[in-house]
């Protein structure tokens, strides 16, 4: 794991909720922590496109909901810069449920993909349908 997205603004805190958008039959997740997060005093931890978060099914089937279980972020509301000056900004905030060592659960992912999440998880680029 490299560590592309650092310059990213994070815009999803501790709380928020996801649609998670594969196949492995969680709908909404949300956030519980945040992995690999160094914290500042009185700062909630927040995750921004790429990061890789501990997340828990809220909706789904029920043999997944109130599972704990690992995602990466792929899309977010907020707007982000890339280093070539544009923004980007997503019409939702989406995860994709993953291992701990990144290797996607599902095999489908619905709608696109940021392009520093499939840079930063190989993974999630070879089953992403299209990359923003």
């Amino acid at each position: 794991m490299k560590g592309i997205a650092g310059t990213i603004t994070r815009g999803l805190p501790t709380g928020a909720r996801l649609a998670c958008v594969d196949n492995t039959g969680a709908r909404i997740v949300e956030i519980i922590s945040v992995k690999s997060i160094k914290g500042t005093h009185r700062r909630y931890p927040a995750a921004g496109v790429g990061d890789l978060v501990v997340v828990t099914v809220k909706k789904g089937r029920p043999e997944m909901k109130r599972q704990v279980t690992h995602a990466v972020i792929v899309r977010q509301k907020r707007p982000y810069r890339r280093a070539d000056g544009m923004r980007v900004q997503f019409e939702d905030n989406a995860a994709v449920i993953v291992t701990p060592q990144g290797d996607t659960k599902g095999s489908d992912i619905k709608g696109p993909v940021a392009r520093e999440a499939a840079d930063r998880w190989p993974r999630i680029a070879a089953a992403a349908s299209t990359i923003v």
